[in-house]
Parts: structure tokens; C-alpha cells; sequence
């Protein structure tokens, strides 16, 4: 899909924030020259600007956006026009308190901040509805308007009288009844069973906090909930203008709503990203913001939008360094290259005060355009420019590879209390088992458990720490490997059903035959313990956290434990089913050994990478149509020869080998 058919070209720009500076017009004036200047062609608004459009109830001042909106569209600026949903004004708090959340102690906030509102509220449900209705019927028609932006980072739950009838409202209609809930919840356990709908709270420290299935069922709840506010946002501004698509944008490392869920309620998935570069070995978070632009594209299986970064610096982390020279063209190309089809940024320029007055911008608190900062962020968008033509309409190379990344697996596995309790890391074990693929430059896609998964199209799909089967993936591995995939599955994985109870067979369920092996026993390591997982060639792959005593059933040991009282039972096993092949890993291997294992794979499986060569340590490439982009998050300088004849891109000369320190190479192969 086209993230903006109305503008189909690379978005660059930001949040803009002219309402911050209406007494300031000669600051207005001059953005419009910076803008374009820095090659500016698109412009977030009215994200945070309730209080300036509705300055007291009912009565609407539209003026000022006119004149922003009418300036930036004539000199050639587009604009995403957010609704303002994220943050109310005072004089909504004050005549209507029911609109603030309750938080988790039952407690009623107060006016202040952002995200604090609560979505089942009627007067606010109401209040938004006739401010997104506003605003669409003015300025949908707008040809500068590319994009509805609606609220802001959504997060957080409420638990207000009327977002816990909606809970219970939202129980009854999944459970029917009463005994199939208290089945689904087991709460015979420590005297919990519910005799009455009304005796149903939400999870809180104060009350319910330890029944898991129940916590669960919280987490998706406050999805829905979420969701359907989003829907009668997207109801209502594209009630004036249908074709204008919708985004909400998204987080790293999101946990309170499952993002594959919410993607659907949305045209176009965007998010932020702010990673902490240090200018030194930065292999590590290169390959976790990777992952996350994966992950985003993988939401819709599209191409998606960034919609915000720091073109300098943040505020609000323990350090906030700068960028070092050639980070910001290096972090904004790794965007591209995994299928951003835009580099936006918080925040255009510095505001005077508050909590975010420090934050990076394009323009500083002087606002000059002689900074290092807006040199880099004009270079930037002179090579959107240049690759425009090139890659705009152009998708990441089709992964062979798919990770399968389940919300709701993830919240069961964070909530369990077992070997690692409340440590067995989700999120952490999938990058890890991504960053062997990322390291080599092999495209990666993200799936999860949902009816409509398909794994057909793969040559390999990993399933990490897979703890909950739901949606049949259990069919679905089988039938994935018999028709010749190759799976590979971790321990602590088919433990639990859809309603976080423990299946009563053998683990993983339903899959002992396909892998040729169970898991026994699981043990758990202690931080300064260790072992090794030994194959027939001597050669030894560390573990550490996890060790899962494993029973033969069909599979071949290919590597066994070398210490501890299950010394020389198996470690990882390896078992022909059908046409293809499954693995099982039973122990947490270490990063380099998972590297190792999946190097090796990968080989044997003829799994094409972005450059046919082995690349050095916190180097990466990744193509996107005819282009690949070489990355060197290394911090220090790098020299190597891929095989064949490539240009470079920017400069139009033949790629030396030479890759300095934060730096991105954008390569052509000579034909």
C-alpha cells in the first residue's frame, strides 16, 4: 500500500508546533524558509493544540491553523493533521472530571499531562467525535492534507467505574457464563471463584493481582478498548473524506496492547523510534531498533512510516548524547532500508519551556540553520530526494526468514512464575534469535498466532520461547515443516492454552511428534552459572539462564549439556518430519552461540543475503528493490570487498571498500 497516495514520495519533516508560537509571527515566517531550506516536504499539526482549537466549550478557533496550513501548502509543505485527542484543556477537566483515568489504585487522576484521558468516557467519546468531525469537514478537502494522524502513542489503561462495566460487559459476551469463565480463570485456586458478574474488578495492586489467566484477559481487553477508540476516531474524520489514510503511531517495545491487533484498525502503521547511540560499538542497538522497524512492517506487512526521531538528542533518558557525525544519515537510511518510506522528527524546533524545552529539533532555542544539526538533518532529505525515484514505491527483498512474535505469548510468558520468574526476557530471546539474521544482512518477517497467519511462503520460521498455543499454530507448524519448512522452536514453548492454562500432555503440545522430542524438566541457571551445549564435533555452544532436560522421541542429539547432573542428555535435537526438518533448543544459548547456530543454518538452507560475503562485526546490509544499503554500526572504520562491481550511490563512484565509522554506503551493482 501507498502510505500517501495523495503525496506518493518519501515524507520528510516532523512535528511541527506553530500554536506554541502564535505570538511569535516572524518565528512562523521563518520556519517556512528553514523548511524548505532542509528540504522539508511534509509537516505534522494540531497533535497536542486542543486548547488552541477549542479555547472553551463549543466554541472552535480554526483560524490560525488556516494560516499555517494554507502557508505551508504554498510553499509546496504537506501536511499531517493530527486530531488532538491526547491531551485535553483544562476547562474540559475541570466541568467534566469523569474524562481523567482512573489509575490502578482506583484513584481519579487530575488534570495534567498527556494519555491521561479515559476511552469509555461518553463526554469524551462525544467531545472528540465533534473535534475530529471539525476538523475533517474543514480541511479534508484540503489537497496539503496527506494523512490523519490520530492522537498521540496511545498507552495505559483505565479503571474508572465505567471502563470496569465495559470489562465485565466484555467478559460476559466472550464467556458467556459464569462457569466458563471461572473454568478459563481456574479460580478455584486460593477461593477465587465469581458468583456474580459485579464481583469482577480489573487487576490491581490493591486487589487482584496474582489470578495470571485474569491479568491476561486485562491486557486484551485494554486492546479492544483501545482499538475501539481508535475506530470511532478513524469514523469520524474520514466521514468527510474517505480516501485520506489513518495512522496512530506506534512504540518500541511496546507492551500494554498487542500492536498486530491495533494495525488493524489503522491504514498505516508509523512509529518512534529514539535509539541511544553511543558513536562506539553500537551493534547491539542497531540491531534492536532493526528489529523494531521489522516489526512494524510487519504489523500490516507493508510499508510503514517513521514518524518520529531525534535529529540531535532527547530529554528524557538517564544520558542523552548527541548523534556523532554520520549517525543521523546512518540511523535515518536503517529506517529506509528496512521500509520507512519517511524520516520524521520530534521536534521541528525548540519550544521555550516545559517539560520537553531541551528535547533535540531541527532548529535550536537561536534559531539558526548554520548548526551541525540542520546540516545533517539537509542532508537527509536531499537524499530522500535522490533515492525517491528509486525506492519509493519499492518493498524490502521478501524474507525467507519469519520470527513469530506473539503479544499475547509474551504477556503469559512476563507474567509466569517459573524457572527465570518474571525474567525469561520475551522480547530480549527474539532479538536474540534475530541478530544472527540481521548481522548477515538476511531480511526477517515477523508473524503471530492469529487464524490468519500464513507460514506457507517461508523457508524458515523460529519460534522463541513459544509458552502459548493459540489460533491453531500447532496445525500450522505441523503442516509448515511436512510440506518442507524448516521450524525451529526453543524451550518453554506449548506449555499453555489461549486462556493461560497449562495443557495436560506433554510438552510442546501437540508438537512432540514433529520435533521427535519432549520437554522433561526445565532448570534454571544462576547469574554466575553456566554450561555448554557440545555437539559430535567438539564443538561447544555456551549457555546460559536455561537449561530444559529434554526426552528422545524420534529426534537426533545434535549437541548435548557438558555439565551438570544432565550431563550428556540432549541440548538442541534436530528431527526429520515430512519434507522438512525441526529443531528444538532446549537451552538458552548465548548470543555468540546463537549466531553460530544460525550462520550455519542459513548456509545449509541457501538463504540469500544482501551481499554474498561474510561481513565484519556491527556491519549490515540490507537491500530494498535495486539498492543496498551497508551500515556500520561499529564504531570504528571498516574495509572489506563484497563480491562484484557496485557503485556508490550518493557520490557515483565505484564503492572503494572503505566504510568509516557511522556511516551508510548506498550501493547499485554494476550490471
Amino acid at each position: 500500500m501507498n502510505p500517501t497516495p495523495r503525496f506518493p514520495h518519501f515524507l520528510h519533516g516532523g512535528d511541527y508546533n506553530p500554536d506554541q508560537w502564535l505570538d511569535h509571527p516572524e518565528i512562523l515566517e521563518d520556519d517556512v524558509r528553514l523548511m524548505k531550506k532542509a528540504h522539508v516536504n511534509a509537516v505534522s499539526i494540531g497533535i497536542f493544540s486542543w486548547a488552541r482549537l477549542e479555547p472553551e466549550e463549543g466554541v472552535y478557533d480554526f483560524s490560525w491553523m488556516d494560516q499555517i496550513i494554507h502557508r505551508l501548502w504554498d510553499n509546496g509543505i504537506r501536511v499531517v493533521l493530527a486530531t488532538p485527542s491526547g491531551a485535553r484543556p483544562a476547562w474540559m477537566a475541570e466541568k467534566y472530571p469523569e474524562v481523567l483515568r482512573v489509575d490502578d489504585h482506583f484513584q481519579r487522576r487530575h488534570f495534567g499531562e498527556r494519555h491521561n484521558h479515559c476511552p469509555s468516557s461518553p463526554v469524551y467519546r462525544q467531545k472528540v467525535r465533534q473535534m475530529d468531525t471539525a476538523l475533517a469537514e474543514r480541511y479534508a478537502s484540503h489537497p496539503g492534507v496527506i494523512l490523519w494522524h490520530i492522537s498521540n502513542e496511545f498507552s495505559g489503561d483505565c479503571r474508572c467505574p465505567l471502563c470496569t462495566a465495559r470489562f465485565r460487559e466484555w467478559l460476559e459476551k466472550k464467556y458467556q457464563t459464569l462457569d466458563a469463565l471461572n473454568k478459563a480463570w481456574y479460580t478455584d485456586f486460593w477461593a477465587m471463584r465469581y458468583t456474580a458478574w459485579s464481583q469482577i474488578e480489573p487487576p490491581s495492586p490493591v486487589g487482584q493481582n496474582s489470578n495470571l489467566s485474569m491479568i491476561l484477559d486485562w491486557r486484551r481487553f485494554s486492546t479492544w478498548m483501545c482499538r475501539d477508540f481508535i475506530e470511532m476516531e478513524k469514523e469520524a474524520v474520514r466521514a468527510a473524506d474517505p480516501s485520506i489514510p489513518v495512522t496512530a503511531n506506534l512504540m518500541e517495545r511496546f507492551w500494554d496492547y498487542d500492536y498486530f491487533s491495533l494495525a488493524e484498525s489503522i491504514d498505516v502503521v508509523s512509529w518512534d523510534c529514539y535509539p541511544l547511540w553511543t558513536g562506539k560499538d553500537d551493534d547491539a542497538t542497531a540491531c534492536d531498533y532493526a528489529m523494531n522497524h521489522d516489526i512494524m512492517r510487519s504489523l500490516k506487512n507493508q510499508p510503514f512510516l517513521l514518524m518520529e526521531s531525534t535529529p540531535s538528542n532527547v530529554n528524557w533518558k538517564p544520558v542523552n548524547k548527541l548523534k556523532h557525525p554520520g549517525m543521523h544519515l546512518l540511523s535515518s537510511m536503517q529506517a529506509v532500508a528496512h521500509g520507512s518510506c519517511s524520516v520524521q522528527y520530534f521536534q521541528w524546533r525548540q519550544g521555550r519551556g516545559n517539560a520537553e524545552m531541551f528535547h533535540g529539533a531541527v532548529v535550536s532555542h537561536a534559531g539558526r540553520d548554520d548548526t551541525r544539526v540542520f546540516r545533517d538533518v539537509t542532508e537527509v532529505g536531499e537524499v530522500l530526494e535522490t533515492l525517491d525515484p528509486l525506492l519509493y514505491a519499492a518493498p524490502v527483498e521478501t524474507p525467507k526468514v519469519c520470527i513469530l512474535y506473539d503479544w499475547e505469548s509474551r504477556w503469559a510468558v512476563e507474567y509466569a512464575q517459573t524457572g527465570l520468574s518474571h525474567g525469561m526476557q520475551y522480547h530480549d530471546t527474539v532479538l536474540a534469535h534475530y541478530h544472527a539474521f540481521w548481522e548477515q544482512g538476511i531480511p526477517v518477517d515477523f508473524r503471530d498466532m492469529r487464524e490468519v497467519t500464513d507460514l506457507s511462503g517461508y523457508s524458515l520460521v523460529i519460534a522463541p520461547q513459544l509458552f502459548m498455543f493459540r489460533g491453531g499454530i500447532e496445525q500450522k507448524l505441523e503442516e509448515f515443516v511436512r510440506s518442507g519448512g524448516h521450524l525451529v522452536m526453543t524451550y518453554f514453548s506449548g506449555i499453555v492454552d489461549e486462556h493461560n492454562l497449562a495443557f495436560l500432555t506433554d510438552t510442546p503440545h501437540a508438537l512432540t511428534h514433529v520435533l521427535g522430542v519432549r520437554e522433561a524438566e526445565m532448570d534454571a541457571l544462576f547469574p554466575d552459572e553456566s554450561n555448554a551445549a557440545v555437539t559430535s564435533d567438539g564443538t561447544a555452544y555456551p549457555v546460559s539462564g536455561i537449561c530444559s532436560l529434554l526426552e528422545l522421541e524420534g529426534a537426533q542429539a545434535f549437541a548435548i549439556y557438558q555439565d551438570d547432573f544432565y550431563k550428556g542428555t540432549p541440548a538442541i535435537t534436530r528431527h526429520t518430519y515430512g519434507e522438512g526438518e525441526a529443531w528444538y533448543l532446549g537451552a538458552r544459548l548465548t548470543g555468540e552461540s546463537l549466531d553460530a547456530f544460525y550462520q550455519q543454518l542459513a548456509q545449509s538452507l541457501g538463504i540469500p543475503r544482501a551481499l554474498d560475503c561474510d561481513l565484519p562485526h556491527g556491519v549490515t546490509a540490507h537491500a530494498r528493490g535495486r539498492v543496498v544499503f551497508l551500515e556500520n554500526y561499529s564504531g570504528k572504520d571498516q574495509t572489506f570487498f563484497p563480491e562484484g562491481h557496485w557503485t556508490d550511490l550518493l557520490r557515483g563512484l565505484p564503492f572503494d571498500g572503505h566504510l568509516p565509522a557511522s556511516t551508510v554506503r548506498i550501493l547499485t551493482r554494476d550490471e
